[in-house]
């Protein structure tokens, strides 16, 4: 590839991003705001939040490590995404064709994206963190599949909250949004959105399980989310113990309004360690009321925890999934999510766990449990796309 200075450009134009690498190891993207998204350098992937918090990851010995960067390095990193953009500008302000942009028409749109990016500075980037602030309370946990959606806080925290593996909601007691309140945030995500809002087909329905509220009060919630957002399919986590009250009627409706996906915590089939980990519902209700939501035209996303009950329920866990999951009427456009169990050492399974002397399984043991356990969705679901859920990747 002919080299332009001192780089070697690749640039990539996209509706809903902007991609530049002025060499092989390093890589930036831009949202059509012209914030940084991401950046591969030195063998490391940075994500950057809305809420300009830099996330990094990387692979040692065949282990993901995922680090929040401090901010002063983070600022250092974003200075760096910026310099490289000032450098793709100036090589368009010179002439210079670059790989990947062909004709005038596509370099004059580059040249506009690129002037967009250089709109920013570090300083202005770190002040991202009050608009996210001013749009959102914390943002718990997203299914990998809505990563890029446009999440709304319908509800805050789980109506459940009491299972003893899960620290997401401790101190924030379940309470839902008034519809006034409700609209007010969406006006100020799409604010902070802004065009950038174009790359984020979908939209999400959070905390914990806001699902669950009647269909009266979520009637007006989608109507606001897909007036702000509209023709994007809305998705959600619910339980099985608060979803299966619903009727496929009422279910079906909520499909109308613009529903598309539920995400249901199944965590295991085994009743016996459900129940170790306080969470209501057993294999025979998660069966019945996935069938439920099938038969209202949904799809789902059944998440299953690898490593939940260490060695003690190892066996019935595999099994007793293995069991639920042939019994699921699952198909092409639905997914399974095998999420390896961390064990929060602030949380009441931890407490427990230690009393009781449950030893958690071993790097090895929890691999061949998540093979089993990926085995048995292959199996019973052919169609249906198994993967992986690493809770502590997720960054919004």
């Amino acid at each position: 590839m002919p080299a332009h200075g001192d780089h070697e450009w690749r640039v990539t134009v996209r509706p809903a991003s902007t991609t530049l690498s002025p060499r092989r190891d390093v890589v930036v993207a831009f949202d059509l705001e012209g914030r940084p998204t991401s950046l591969f350098a030195g063998g490391d992937t940075y994500k950057r939040s809305l809420a300009s918090d830099l996330y990094g990851r990387r692979t040692e010995g065949g282990a993901r490590r995922r680090w929040r960067v401090p901010r002063d390095r983070a600022a250092d990193l974003l200075e760096r995404s910026l310099t490289i953009a000032a450098a793709a500008r100036s090589a368009v302000g010179r002439g210079e064709r670059l790989p990947g942009v062909e004709g005038a028409a596509a370099e004059a749109a580059l040249a506009d994206r690129l002037d967009t990016v250089l709109g920013w500075t570090p300083e202005r980037l770190q002040d991202e963190r009050r608009r996210f602030l001013n749009a959102y309370a914390p943002i718990a946990i997203l299914p990998p599949d809505q990563y890029g959606a446009v999440v709304l806080q319908a509800t805050f925290g789980c109506s459940w909250n009491r299972c003893t593996y899960c620290t997401f909601y401790q101190g924030r007691p379940f309470q839902v949004r008034p519809i006034p309140a409700f609209r007010e945030h969406v006006g100020a995500v799409r604010d902070l959105l802004g065009r950038a809002a174009v790359g984020r087909p979908g939209i999400f329905l959070a905390d914990g399980n806001a699902l669950v509220l009647s269909n009266d009060r979520l009637r007006p919630v989608f109507e606001a989310a897909t007036a702000a957002f509209p023709g994007r399919p809305a998705a959600g986590f619910v339980d099985v113990f608060s979803g299966e009250r619903k009727t496929a009627e009422a279910w079906r409706e909520l499909r109308a309004w613009g529903l598309g996906r539920v995400a249901i915590g199944v965590e295991t089939g085994s009743d016996r360690l459900l129940a170790y980990l306080n969470k209501p519902g057993g294999a025979s209700e998660a069966a019945a009321f996935v069938a439920l939501l099938k038969e209202a035209g949904l799809d789902v996303s059944v998440i299953l925890m690898v490593g939940a009950g260490g060695r003690r329920f190892a066996a019935d866990h595999v099994e007793a999934s293995a069991d639920l999951l042939a019994r699921l009427p699952l198909t092409g456009s639905d997914l399974i999510y095998l999420s390896p169990f961390v064990r929060q050492h602030d949380s009441a399974y931890a407490e427990r766990a230690a009393a009781d002397g449950l030893e958690d399984l071993t790097e090895a043991e929890l691999g061949a449990q998540d093979r089993a356990l990926r085995a048995a969705a292959r199996a019973a679901a052919p169609l249906t796309r198994v993967a992986r859920y690493h809770i502590d990747e997720f960054v919004y």
